[in-house]
């Protein structure tokens, strides 16, 4: 069975992001084992200074490479990422776990987004819109659009 580790930096703190999170896990239990893990936020002055926010990613990112296990995929989460259609994320998901991937991370970053270098380094850098998203949405939409993907993958009707 597939492995999903979800990073994500910052915690959820509104009941109702969490009430979503748990629809979708729930309902993705049937098609992977998912992990979330929720690493601190780095915190910053009000006007921060752009080297303030560069050592935050800095450090937010080493704390996010600890968590991702050696030999895995990683989907970095950012607005300059790659557009998918929800069919072509089942089928680059499926495609990965047709070459022996079984441990794939999705990782989203805290209010300053993600580290430039721990972006460079995933396999895939998705963007779900050139929208601008609250970082907790996010993480709702992911697990949705994960779970649409493994759906669409198993030739499920959700989708449609």
């Amino acid at each position: 069975m597939l492995h999903v580790r979800l990073i994500c930096v910052g915690k959820l703190k509104e009941k109702f992001y969490r009430e979503a999170c748990a629809e979708y896990e729930k309902r993705l239990k049937g098609y992977c084992k998912l992990e979330i893990l929720e690493l601190t936020e780095q915190r910053l002055p009000e006007q921060p200074s752009q080297a303030q926010i560069a050592a935050a990613l800095a450090k937010e990112a080493d704390a996010i490479r600890a968590k991702i296990p050696s030999g895995s995929m990683t989907v970095a989460m950012c607005i300059e990422g790659k557009g998918l259609s929800s069919e072509q994320f089942a089928d680059r998901l499926d495609s990965w776990m047709g070459r022996g991937t079984s441990h794939i991370n999705i990782l989203i970053g805290g209010s300053c987004g993600l580290d430039e270098n721990l972006k460079q380094s995933a396999q895939l850098r998705l963007s779900m819109s050139p929208m601008t998203f609250p970082h907790h949405l996010a993480r709702v939409m992911v697990l949705e659009q994960l779970y649409r993907a493994l759906n669409i993958a198993a030739g499920g009707k959700y989708h449609k």
